[in-house]
């Protein structure tokens, strides 16, 4: 395990936490490489050539993590211009990234273009008018694939699922053939495959498989009018256990999906892990600031907030809390806490109603913190975002300094002053 307790003290990998609290501050954000190398085994080691696996950047988009993941072999799965910049900031390889997203500007198209982008997930009929216009403008050729709704109930939360009919993502299943038609009569792109994505935090394999069966008959009815689909991308959402829940079973749906396209000559599957690669090989270390009695609630007051981790007050996400001087199970300091943040929000929490033995100055760990973490972080409330670090092994690397408050005003004037 990449986060146990050794003489006392809560470690990543071979590092203290309360080391790292006290040497870079907190809120703190701390990865462990060794179990990011981990888990991307677990995908790589039953995903064989030329079938690829493409990081989905927005789960964990520092460049630490990044980097490490390009000498992994890792393609990218992107949803912006600014990822795409981060892959190749950090030695990934334009041509081994798939460009997602249902709203691509002129000028994120006409990046890519320009890097040599691997392939288009064109989510519309206005989206693929748009990458020919520009991509004839430049006198290239647009790969592209059809990301299509296959209308699959991921059974995740609603925030989340983005494969059913009332879903912004994708081309509707009934209008797919029409819209790969279309694409394949343009002078300027290149049809190469269709794709999906069905949602996130998805910790069974049926899902999976039934948009899988759907998507591969409609490859077997576009090959069947000539148009030559060679890959097939079944997107992410592989999820993690947060409260305990059973681990979803990679292996085996990874081995069922390789056998339903087997049947298929010249056909690449490709997979967009995200949360998997990244989600419990990170934690957010929080310093206590008060403990706040109260007659109804007691309340845990920590540094870390909001803005540092989104997702308890985006999707009331459960996160495990653990103190990190370890303490016997039924200590006397032992309390019953909501642990909440400084931010004036009253969703500014982390968790309702948690046994926690912490005071004070004490550091918590808020554990599955990889994915998802600092990425949907802010400076609401003029608060620093949170510095990152990565642990391999007994080395220490800081991957992201601390941001101070003059950072958070860069950039803006007040009226009539001269620029």
């Amino acid at each position: 395990m990449a986060f146990e307790y050794r003489n006392g003290s809560l470690h990543a990998d071979a590092v203290d936490l309360n080391q790292l609290a006290h040497d870079y501050g907190t809120p703190l954000y701390v990865y462990s490489a060794q179990q990011i190398r981990a888990n991307w085994k677990q995908f790589a080691d039953h995903w064989p050539q030329p079938h690829q696996l493409c990081y989905a950047v927005k789960a964990n988009s520092n460049l630490g993590v990044l980097h490490l993941l390009a000498q992994l072999g890792a393609g990218f799965d992107i949803v912006s211009g600014g990822e795409l910049a981060r892959v190749i900031a950090a030695g990934g390889k334009a041509s081994a990234t798939v460009f997602s997203g249902v709203g691509k500007s002129k000028e994120e198209i006409a990046y890519a273009l320009e890097q040599g982008i691997g392939c288009f997930n064109v989510e519309s009929a206005a989206e693929l008018e748009r990458i020919n216009e520009i991509a004839a403008a430049k006198g290239v050729m647009a790969p592209v694939s059809f990301r299509v709704n296959p209308d699959v109930d991921a059974q995740t939360h609603p925030y989340i699922a983005t494969g059913l009919k009332a879903n912004k993502f994708g081309i509707a299943m009934q209008h797919a053939k029409t819209v790969i038609r279309r694409g394949a009569e343009m002078s300027h792109i290149h049809v190469k495959g269709v794709d999906c994505h069905i949602g996130s935090q998805i910790l069974t394999t049926q899902p999976f498989l039934d948009a899988a069966d759907r998507m591969l008959q409609l490859i077997a009815d576009v090959r069947a009018e000539g148009i030559e689909i060679t890959h097939l991308d079944m997107g992410g959402g592989v999820g993690i256990p947060y409260q305990q829940e059973k681990s979803p079973a990679v292996s085996e749906y990874l081995q069922a999906l390789l056998a339903k396209a087997a049947q298929f000559d010249n056909l690449t599957l490709m997979l967009e892990p995200g949360r998997a690669i990244v989600g419990n090989a990170g934690v957010l270390l929080s310093k206590v600031e008060y403990y706040k009695p109260g007659e109804e609630k007691n309340f845990l007051l920590v540094d870390a907030g909001m803005n540092d981790l989104l997702r308890p007050a985006l999707y009331q996400a459960y996160h495990q809390i653990v103190a990190v001087n370890e303490v016997p199970e039924s200590s006397p300091s032992d309390r019953l806490v909501d642990v909440v943040g400084p931010v004036c929000e009253t969703g500014d929490f982390f968790g309702h109603a948690r046994h926690l033995s912490a005071n004070q100055d004490d550091i918590i760990a808020i554990l599955n913190a990889g994915a998802y973490g600092f990425t949907m972080s802010s400076n609401y409330n003029t608060r620093p975002r949170a510095a990152e670090v990565i642990v391999d092994g007994d080395q220490i690397h800081l991957v992201r300094q601390r941001e101070r408050l003059a950072d958070l005003w860069k950039g803006e004037s007040i009226m009539g002053a001269k620029q």
